[in-house]
């Protein structure tokens, strides 16, 4: 019992359970996004006959394909996933960018090889090639 309340109690599970919650709010107002702003904003373009996607559908033998349902929900997910593209995704690739560039660098290119090395290297541990040191003075700024 004592594994199991460890399992629950762990902070990968206890975020994901927060991330399934937002994100199924988030779905919600995406779907409202397309139903109310979107589908109007097509029948506007159109020619002012708001489409309701869901009622569209084609038969094969009797058999009734509803694929409008289907155009409803790539739309949503096209656009949720543009939001999270650009509200998420570039800021958050920006900020670590930010974070990256004030980094000393600790590893530099072997000439020879160009494996990654340690910058304080004076031989390549994969080629064996000896390296030129820059005396601190001499660095130029990153």
């Amino acid at each position: 019992m004592s594994g199991f309340k460890k399992f629950l109690m762990r902070g990968n599970l206890v975020e994901l359970a927060v991330a399934v919650v937002i994100g199924a709010a988030f779905s919600g107002l995406i779907n409202a996004l397309v139903a109310d702003l979107i589908t109007p904003l097509i029948a506007a373009v159109t020619g002012g006959r708001q489409p309701d996607f869901a009622k569209y559908k084609f038969t094969v033998n009797g058999a009734a394909f509803q694929y409008g349902d289907l155009v409803n929900h790539l739309l949503a997910f096209v656009i949720m996933a543009a939001v999270v593209y650009w509200l998420v995704v570039t800021p958050m690739t920006r900020l670590m960018s930010l974070f990256d560039r004030n980094k000393e660098a600790t590893e530099k290119q072997c000439p020879e090889c160009l494996s990654d090395i340690p910058v304080a290297a004076r031989r390549c541990a994969f080629c064996t090639a000896e390296l030129t040191t820059v005396p601190a003075a001499e660095k130029p700024p990153a």
